[in-house]
């Protein structure tokens, strides 16, 4: 078992996008339904894998990109330490003040490891000035928990 971070800032607007942060529905629209519909699932089909987005669901980073796997730990306490030493680099440009204090921070990084050490994965979100989101994951990777049959995103 292994764990793969991921990090994603970028403006609110396009992270509300829900539709290109979740997997395209296994039943597509009938073709001969209304076209603005079949054609918004043709979308998401083609951009949910390969879309920089987070995804709803934190497995789902598995599927996206190897490009977008921002380090692989073997221990869960070096995914921690690095999604803390993520939360103390944009703790400053969190709106929420409260988000910013220390001692929560290091709550989150122990519940993390903890987390991590029984196979789970850590999503965190964050508003950011202007407005901008930030999104943290660290995913495990071989096996996942979830019922996704997906291979590691780096063989």
């Amino acid at each position: 078992m292994h764990h793969h971070g991921y990090l994603w800032t970028g403006p609110k607007h396009r992270f509300d996008d829900e539709a290109l942060r979740r997997p395209p529905h296994s039943d597509p629209p009938p073709a001969d339904g209304r076209t603005d519909l079949v054609q918004r699932y043709k979308e998401v089909k083609a951009e949910f894998p390969v879309v920089d987005l987070p995804p709803l669901e934190s497995a789902y980073w598995l599927i996206k990109p190897r490009e977008l796997v921002r380090g692989t730990w073997a221990e869960p306490e070096e995914a921690a330490e690095w999604l803390g030493d993520q939360l103390i680099r944009y703790a400053p440009r969190f709106t929420s003040e409260s988000d910013r204090d220390s001692p929560w921070l290091a709550i989150l990084v122990g519940s993390a490891a903890e987390r991590l050490r029984w196979g789970g994965d850590v999503s965190h979100g964050f508003y950011l000035e202007r407005p901008a989101f930030l999104s943290l994951a660290v995913v495990c990777c071989s096996p996942n928990r979830t019922p996704l049959d997906v291979d590691c995103p780096l063989r």
